[in-house]
């Protein structure tokens, strides 16, 4: 058992060697992509979630008179 967990470490190790990391420039723009993505899909989520709410709100004072 210890042998694999050390074999499956070394492995591991050996992997993120061969990754090519991003450097600084690159990691800031993919953070900007990835917070502007963020922003644009939780304003959607926002506006479809008020607007549902208001339907059924709408539908459920309709009901009731």
């Amino acid at each position: 058992m210890l042998g694999k967990t050390k074999r499956f470490f070394v492995e591991t190790l050996d992997e993120l060697k061969k990754v090519a990391w991003p450097v600084k420039k690159e990691l800031g723009k993919s953070t900007i992509v990835v917070i502007i993505g963020m922003l644009l899909i939780s304003f959607y989520v926002s506006v479809v979630d008020f607007s549902l709410f208001n339907v059924v709100d709408f539908m459920i004072k309709c009901v009731r008179g």
